[in-house]
């Protein structure tokens, strides 16, 4: 069954450069032994970097509601929370987290990989959240996003399988979940025009990407900041404000 719900397209919408709202990006909370790409973050340290950003009177929130905010600008002190790939583990420490300040966050899962493994990712088979754990992700508050049906790069692919990643993901995601999908990130960071057509054709409300050019930046292209185990508060103050500097003024 498809769900539809009447929400505005991404769009090429601009975003509010003089106070532009910061987005996380996550992949793993767990503790992990080997994880040679950096992607996993342990339970202490996220608690630890949550609590700073609510000591900074800065509030988490799911990407639907900090695009909602943006398009009535009233973003100020708000900061988007993203987690990638969609791990086994996340339920099991995340929502506890985030509902103790009284925060929100999106998970982009990969639809067509679900109950399987990263194997995009050499050396780490991690386990990916199954349908059954997308549903309790989404039961405990968090919005549900889609990172692609397979995890493919979108830049310069063919359109036929641009549109099986974006498109038919989110229906995938919207008959599991019995409700409407509005967001997309794009695997890799991996996205060109053609790509955020796409994202736009799909019905999204949004798309994320990683550090996105500044020409590219829009609702259909929102920039996020990658988050690590070594980030704590002075090295996300850094990067809040390499990020402003990023969306205002352009790339270095």
């Amino acid at each position: 069954m498809t769900i539809r719900a009447h929400r505005p397209a991404a769009g090429t919408d601009p975003l509010p450069r003089p106070a532009v709202p910061l987005v996380l990006m996550y992949h793993r909370i767990g503790e992990v032994r080997h994880d040679p790409h950096h992607l996993a973050v342990t339970p202490r340290r996220f608690a630890g970097q949550m609590a700073a950003l609510a000591r900074l009177g800065l509030r988490g929130v799911a990407m639907s509601e900090l695009v909602r905010a943006m398009r009535r600008g009233a973003h100020r002190r708000l900061v988007g929370i993203t987690f990638d790939d969609g791990y086994a583990d996340l339920a099991d420490h995340v929502p506890a987290i985030l509902h103790r300040h009284g925060f929100g966050a999106t998970v982009f899962v990969v639809s067509g990989r679900l109950g399987g493994v990263n194997d995009w990712d050499a050396g780490t088979p991690w386990p990916l959240v199954d349908a059954a754990g997308v549903r309790r992700l989404a039961d405990a508050g968090l919005e549900i996003g889609s990172h692609g049906r397979t995890h493919r790069r979108l830049a310069g692919a063919d359109p036929a399988l641009v549109r099986t990643e974006t498109s038919d993901s989110r229906l995938d995601l919207e008959a599991l979940l019995g409700r409407p999908v509005a967001g997309f990130a794009y695997p890799y960071g991996s996205m060109d025009a053609a790509a955020r057509a796409a994202v736009r054709e799909a019905g999204y409300a949004y798309g994320c990407a990683v550090f996105a050019d500044r020409a590219a930046q829009s609702l259909s292209a929102l920039p996020r900041v990658y988050v690590g185990e070594h980030d704590g508060v002075v090295r996300l103050a850094a990067k809040r404000f390499l990020y402003r500097w990023h969306v205002q003024k352009g790339s270095p």
